[in-house]
């Protein structure tokens, strides 16, 4: 199936999930950079705190001398690779997930450019391991990715077909 054959609902449905986490994601560091305190977090509970920080970098601070312009050209040539394969793609979940990516990086993107840095406030504990502090957007990038991993790991290897129809 193409993608000018796949359902009329497989594209539209599935790339509202990117104005969707770039306005919540957008909005909610906009609260925590009004509300919270750099250096001051709230604790939730035991194992969740709302702690401003902010990241110069990309993922878990990597790149984080590079320079603004760098990291933004670099995201958004992620983000062209990921719209084309969600272009590409028919598989409605593997649609989704990418979806979920390039909303999750638009909106960091978005920040980046506006900010000079993305804005983290989640904190999160798990028995004696702490994450990086993080945002809506890189949940939205860190489900995408999920969703798309699943997805390889259901569809069928195109070289172990190969290597069946020569035995």
């Amino acid at each position: 199936m193409t993608p000018s054959t796949a359902s009329p609902w497989n594209g539209p449905l599935s790339l509202l999930a990117v104005p969707a986490i770039v306005a919540l994601d957008l909005n909610a560091k906009a609260w925590a950079r009004g509300t919270l305190i750099e250096g001051v977090p709230i604790e939730i509970t035991s194992f969740f705190t709302l702690a401003l920080g902010f990241n110069r970098g990309v993922a878990f601070g990597l790149m984080n001398g590079a320079g603004v312009a760098f990291v933004a050209c670099v995201t958004i040539v992620i983000t062209l690779v990921f719209g084309f394969l969600w272009w590409r793609e028919t598989n409605p979940f593997v649609r989704f997930g990418l979806a979920m990516t390039l909303g999750g990086a638009l909106a960091n993107l978005a920040d980046r450019l506006q900010r000079g840095e993305v804005t983290d406030f989640l904190d999160v504990y798990a028995a004696g391991f702490h994450w990086p502090t993080f945002n809506l957007a890189d949940a939205a990038l860190t489900l995408g990715v999920m969703i798309l991993l699943v997805a390889s790991a259901r569809r069928p290897s195109h070289f172990r077909d190969m290597s069946e129809n020569e035995a």
